[in-house]
């Protein structure tokens, strides 16, 4: 159990309490005013704190549903299912603007502190906030518009304009984040922001805008890329912030805290004051993600030496006790793979929590949080700076050895693999399989660019980032293709932890397997699905019996769709993105 900060969490819930029903019309006037506020530094911090709940929650980190995690149900926007809504109100994956209306609130009225060090701060986190909350509307929609000062309900012009270009807005967006990195405080903060959480997010907001710009034929990538390797340099230069020796440690310590060497920026959960959420239930319950991992997680990470797990023969037929041996340690520290054990007790994959068969362990704690969990979950780590720096890079064409040696080959000496990423790579040919849409990348580094989309992949799993990194990548056709799992043999005992004994009996219609091994049955066609309507053998799957009609869409399936609601209100000014039909006749 953690210990609790009682008087940090009555700030921010008093904050919460006072500023979670301001609409972005409306002053919050009978609440604080500009002549009693703003006056030292607990009423910037007071008021500040109220942006800090609108950092990713539990399930924007860890439930990293893309190509490589899957539900029983998928996700709209996987399964080409969305629709245009009536309105979205979510401030960082919808339409709404409330967070913006606080930040450009307390932006026009923290000059009344006189402590010009304490107002540069304050107003550097406020910066930090308002660049994260556009990056993360373009990255959704598209062009938005862009708002610096407060509107009122009299601003009839600005609450009615049209969305200004994507270029215009993350100019902007790169001027806060340069206004945040000049003056934030230099002290290193779990929970706070910090210079070095403002350089962490400009390496990840920068990247993401110059690839999505590469990839998706926008122009003007170059100058992102390149600001983006320059964050993440100062960063990995001057920060101070290096990699925990354990891979392992970071999901599996309750305190961020305890992490602090690598972890930037963490979420804190605390049960103490019903601060929690369901991880673990997540990767346990036979209900909630009893999906699963796919075969496309497994088949990436290498072996120990660092040679392909899918170079060796049979690969892709192999048993799950087989091609779990000698792999790159991170997939036991993300999979529950033999020897596992929960309080010391083997732990194999279970089947009615995995349908696919690979079940996730990262963040599992102890028996004690299957309902609701408390540890902390990282928003911001060295290690993603590092891999941003790679791939810039390596797309801007400048990628040296030595920088993939402190970058990549610094993360795989950290897990345990002992072979080195070498600049000179040849492509992966099963790892080009991967990606369908890579005519835009430059055929003479191709091979490490994969490489490096690679240890993005194993190293950042359940963090948040996957589906993004997908549509960054202009690959949204990889949601056309079937999500498959573990291999099946044939009716008969499965060994998961390779003790020997069976884990579970697998059965089809007309062989009942061994149903006197003494554990669960598992009947295909009833309990788990084969790909290709196989019977008898081949890769569990899941959406083919609930008959899924996937289609991407690649003219559409980028961007969402505007509310429906908001184009109204602004008599048609806001234009819907291409390809969403909204009934509206402008």
């Amino acid at each position: 159990m953690k210990s609790t900060n009682i008087s940090k969490w009555l700030m921010l819930l008093v904050s919460v309490v006072a500023f979670s029903s301001c609409d972005i019309t409306l002053y919050p006037e009978d609440t604080i005013t500009p002549d009693s506020y703003f006056r030292n530094e607990n009423d910037l911090q007071l008021f500040t704190n109220t942006f800090y709940t609108y950092l990713p929650g539990a399930e924007g980190i860890y439930a990293d549903e893309a190509d490589i995690i899957i539900n029983p149900m998928l996700d709209d926007a996987i399964s080409g299912q969305r629709i245009v809504p009536e309105t979205s109100s979510n401030n960082l994956t919808g339409w709404g603007w409330t967070l913006l209306r606080q930040i450009n609130y307390f932006l026009e009225n923290s000059h009344n502190c006189p402590d010009e060090e304490v107002r540069n701060h304050y107003d550097g986190i406020a910066h930090f906030f308002r660049a994260y909350f556009y990056y993360c509307k373009v990255r959704t929609y598209g062009d938005v518009p862009w708002y610096d000062q407060v509107i009122g309900s009299a601003d009839t012009d600005l609450l009615h304009k049209p969305r200004d270009s994507r270029k215009l807005v993350m100019d902007n967006v790169l001027k806060d984040l340069d206004f945040a990195i000049a003056n934030l405080r230099t002290t290193q903060d779990v929970y706070r922001i910090s210079k070095w959480s403002a350089l962490a997010l400009k390496s990840r907001i920068m990247l993401f805008e110059g690839t999505f710009r590469k990839y998706h034929n926008l122009g003007d990538w170059e100058v992102c890329l390149q600001e983006a390797a320059e964050a993440a340099e100062e960063f990995m230069k001057s920060s101070g912030y290096g990699l925990l020796p354990s891979y392992e440690k970071l999901f599996t310590t309750l305190n961020a805290t305890d992490t602090k060497a690598e972890v930037i920026l963490a979420r804190d959960y605390n049960n103490g004051v019903a601060l929690r959420h369901s991880v673990q239930n997540y990767t346990t319950s036979p209900t909630a993600g009893c999906g699963g991992v796919t075969r496309r997680l497994v088949d990436a990470y290498l072996m120990k030496d660092g040679t392909r797990h899918t170079d060796r023969a049979g690969y892709n037929t192999m048993s799950f006790v087989d091609e779990c041996k000698n792999r790159d340690p991170r997939m036991a520290y993300t999979l529950r793979t033999p020897g596992y054990k929960i309080s010391g007790k083997a732990a194999p994959a279970n089947l009615n929590s995995a349908k696919l068969g690979y079940q996730l362990r990262k963040y599992y704690i102890a028996p004690e949080y299957d309902g609701f969990s408390e540890i902390d979950l990282p928003i911001f780590r060295t290690a993603e700076v590092y891999l941003n720096y790679a791939e810039a890079k390596a797309e801007l064409g400048t990628l040296t050895q030595s920088d993939l040696d402190k970058t990549v080959n610094a993360l795989r000496q950290r897990a345990g693999v002992t072979g080195k990423l070498m600049l000179d790579v040849e492509v992966d040919p099963w790892l080009k399989g991967c990606y369908p849409n890579l005519a835009s990348v430059n055929p003479s580094n191709m091979g490490v660019i994969l490489e490096i989309r690679r240890e993005r992949t194993v190293e950042l799993v359940m963090e948040g980032l996957r589906y993004w990194d997908i549509m960054r990548w202009k690959e949204g056709k990889v949601f056309d293709e079937e999500f498959l799992g573990l291999y099946i043999a044939g009716p008969g005992t499965v060994d998961l932890d390779g003790d020997g004994a069976p884990d579970a009996n697998i059965a089809t219609a007309t062989n009942p397997g061994n149903p006197n091994a003494g554990v669960a049955t598992f009947k295909i066609g009833e309990n788990l699905t084969l790909a290709n309507g196989a019977t008898d053998q081949g890769y569990l799957t899941l959406h083919s019996i609930l008959k899924m009609n996937r289609q991407w869409n690649e003219e559409r399936d980028y961007y969402y769709p505007i509310p429906k609601k908001d184009r109204v209100l602004t008599n048609g000014a806001l234009a819907q993105n291409p390809g969403w039909n909204d009934g509206l006749g402008f």
